[in-house]
This record gives structure tokens, C-alpha cells and sequence, in this order.
């Protein structure tokens, strides 16, 4: 993983709700403003005026936009638990479906705004911040999925903790491709094809 950049680092933490909420509005800003213009032509000035704040308002916030866009990052990466990790069926027979949950959890998360998932991925800079909420949710997805598999009386493989880093990396990869760069071939083709992958492995 690329190393921290500390330019990167937001210049205030919000400690009152109503600076919580100018925070948010910033980067709802800059979410628009990203989407609709591209990131080069997405400076400050436009994610300021969309915000309806100052310039030197922003600035109390984030030191620039790359700063903007890293805390856009951590917000993506830190909402991508399986919500459903809890709820699915893991009776002899439904390890398919136990996938499929797992693989459509996946693709829902990076559904929102292709546009700008594509500037994070080109344009993302690793802030601290980012670091560090990247580690803590891939061992939380790592941690949920182990347990939902290691409790499936279907799965079938030499080492589980090997075998869930590499279908969490297989399927958050492929998944992140497939938004931000949206393919020829269907969402429904790639996640059946990614879910046969992932249940025969399993069922080693």
C-alpha cells in the first residue's frame, strides 16, 4: 500500500454539529462537483460555490482537494460492511446463495455513483486517515465472512483464513472494476460468474 501522504490530512475536525454539518456539506459538494466536471476542472472554488460557503470557509476544513477526495475515500471504504453477514441461511445445501449474498452485497456498495468511484480510483491519494480505515474494514469484512463460512457445513478448503483473504480481495477487486469501469458485459453475467468461482472453491 502507498505510503500517507500528510498533505492530504483534513486541517479541522468538526467538534459542534453545526460544523459537522459544513463538513458534510463540502463533500456532498465535491461529490457533485467531481461527478459533473471531472476532477481536474473540479477545483475549490466550484466545490465551495456549490456549497454555498467561502473559499476561506472550505479551507478551515481541508488544506485542497486531494484532501477532499481522500476523506471521499474513507467515507466509501469505512460504509462497506455485509450487512447481511447475520441473516443468511447456512443449512446443508445454500452455500451458492450464501455467495451470491456476499458477491451482491459487494456490487450494491459501489453502485451509487460510477463517475465518482472512477476519480477515486484514478485520483486517490493515501491519506492516514485512509490507511487506517482500510485496514480496520478489511479485517472487519475478512473477520465477517471467515465467520459465516467457517460456520457453513458445505465449505471444504485446506486453510479457511487463506481462502477468505483471497475470495474478499477476488470479489472487492473485481467488484470496484466492474463499477468504475463498466464493462461490455452484463452485472448479472460477471456476479454468476464470480459466484460459480467462488462456490467451487469453497467446496473444494
Amino acid at each position: 500500500m502507498p505510503s500517507a501522504d500528510r498533505q492530504l490530512e483534513p486541517r479541522r475536525k468538526p467538534r459542534q454539529v453545526r460544523a459537522e454539518l459544513t463538513r458534510d456539506r463540502i463533500l456532498t459538494a465535491a461529490a457533485h462537483v467531481f461527478s459533473e466536471h471531472g476532477y481536474a476542472a473540479g477545483t475549490t472554488n466550484r466545490i465551495a460555490e456549490h456549497a454555498r460557503i467561502s473559499i476561506g470557509s472550505l479551507y478551515q476544513y481541508f488544506p485542497n482537494k486531494d484532501a477532499i477526495l481522500a476523506e471521499l475515500l474513507v467515507r466509501h471504504v469505512d460504509r462497506g460492511s455485509w450487512k447481511q453477514a447475520e441473516e443468511v441461511d447456512l443449512s446443508p445445501g445454500t452455500l451458492e446463495s450464501v455467495v451470491r449474498a456476499l458477491v451482491r452485497d459487494a456490487i450494491d456498495n459501489h453502485r451509487d455513483d460510477p463517475q465518482l468511484l472512477r476519480i477515486m480510483v484514478e485520483e486517490g491519494r493515501f491519506s492516514q486517515e485512509l490507511r487506517d480505515t482500510i485496514t480496520r474494514h478489511g479485517a472487519q469484512r475478512v473477520a465477517q465472512v471467515r465467520d459465516v463460512f467457517a460456520r457453513h457445513p458445505d465449505v471444504n478448503v485446506r486453510n479457511l483464513d487463506i481462502a477468505v483473504d483471497l475470495i474478499v480481495f477476488t470479489v472487492e477487486l473485481n467488484t470496484h472494476r466492474l463499477a468504475a469501469f463498466p464493462q461490455t458485459v452484463a452485472v448479472e453475467t460477471v456476479e454468476n460468474e464470480l459466484v460459480d468461482m467462488v462456490t467451487r472453491y469453497l467446496r473444494g
